[in-house]
């Protein structure tokens, strides 16, 4: 199961939006630096509306979600890549998971230190970024020096993967994540074996304060300039924070900003289902933020979702984006891989405008696909295999 780490600097919200995402009290959320030490996992579903359409379609028993896997990772501080504050304690755990959500604060409070002393999120941004960077350009330095006897000898293998580091070291050097430097698909190949900590797709979640997010929200959804911010009597510009974030994202990381408050969220842990929407709306807010959050996690992680349905159960199946149908047979057994015959392969949107299985099939939308297939998102598939 891929893994998601939950990192940022301290007391800017990680274990309570941890908490939040995972349903539980597992870590504890205090308001001083470093109150979580070892990592914190979790197991979360991921919510897909989809399987409810489709179990009353079918009249499934029961209903399996997907899954991926969180990581609450201690607070990182300036210094950390040369032993300060937790320092390569917190940088290994990192190193351990497939993707990073980088917690932002963008909410003030009189009641919660920041280590840096006032809200400036690009600034938090950049110290952790600045660390990565540091820890990357070390490992990839003494990396670089040792290939170098190799290199000499002719060994066609240090070549190649002394011209990727060659390429690298300059980029990191410019303090740019190594996610966006330009290499091609058999240059990323040799640089997976570096593991680098900039290399791994991120994702930012910006953490507003309760009163804060309607305001920035609705702002979201207009096309003028930003709106002025409930900001309580703070003085601050929760909206403004939020944006800036956003560009931030997409300038130096491409990648995208989601906006959280894990204060909220954390509110909704021992609410039901029903409870818990009619507290959001109460707040004038549709859905929470933590499914949003999920979905964008899985989907930075590459993860794509098929999906089967029946009497029995109507389940989602994770694969990789660009897998093959045999691929996807074998999420379910190795077997379905093994003995892969067809796939019957129609789309949710499909089978769900036309209303059964029978009424796709005679509008052509039911269709049989070969190995070659590659797997959609969305689809709902049959296999048929022989061993």
């Amino acid at each position: 199961m891929l893994s998601a780490g939950i990192v940022g600097l301290p007391n800017v919200g990680k274990s309570t939006l941890f908490n939040a995402v995972t349903r539980t009290h597992k870590a504890p959320a205090e308001n001083y630096p470093f109150c979580t030490i070892d990592p914190n996992v979790g197991v979360v579903t991921v919510p897909d509306a989809r399987l409810d359409v489709l179990a009353k379609l079918s009249h499934s028993q029961k209903i399996v979600p997907t899954a991926i896997e969180f990581v609450d990772i201690a607070g990182l501080v300036k210094g950390a890549s040369t032993g300060e504050g937790l320092g390569n304690q917190f940088l290994s755990h990192i190193r351990e998971v497939d993707a990073i959500v980088q917690v932002v604060r963008c909410f003030e409070s009189a009641d919660i230190h920041h280590v840096g002393g006032t809200i400036d999120p690009v600034r938090d941004i950049e110290v952790i970024n600045t660390e990565l960077v540091l820890a990357d350009l070390a490992s990839l330095q003494k990396r670089r020096d040792r290939l170098q006897k190799e290199v000499r000898a002719g060994s066609k293998s240090a070549k190649a993967e002394n011209a990727v580091l060659e390429k690298l070291l300059p980029h990191l050097d410019a303090g740019k994540p190594a996610v966006t430097a330009n290499l091609t698909p058999e240059e990323k190949v040799v640089a997976r074996a570096f593991f680098l900590l900039t290399s791994k797709p991120t994702l930012f979640a910006c953490n507003v304060a309760e009163n804060d997010l309607v305001a920035v929200v609705a702002d979201r959804g207009s096309t003028g300039s930003p709106q002025k911010a409930a900001a309580g009597d703070c003085g601050y510009n929760a909206t403004q924070n939020v944006k800036a974030v956003q560009d931030y994202a997409r300038s130096h990381f491409a990648t995208e900003a989601v906006v959280i408050s894990a204060q909220i969220e954390s509110e909704l842990i021992d609410l039901d289902e029903t409870e818990a929407v009619e507290y959001l709306r109460d707040l004038g807010v549709n859905e929470s933020g933590v499914g949003a959050l999920i979905r964008a996690v899985y989907h930075l992680l590459s993860l794509r979702t098929y999906l089967t349905t029946g009497e029995k159960e109507s389940r989602a199946w994770t694969i990789h984006a660009g897998d093959k149908a045999p691929q996807a047979a074998g999420v379910i057994h190795t077997d379905f891989e093994r003995g892969f015959i067809a796939a019957e392969v129609t789309h949710y949107d499909d089978l769900v405008a036309l209303g059964s299985f029978a009424k796709a099939r005679e509008a052509g939308k039911l269709r049989i696909e070969g190995k070659e297939y590659v797997v959609k998102d969305g689809d709902v598939i049959e296999f048929r295999f022989n061993v």
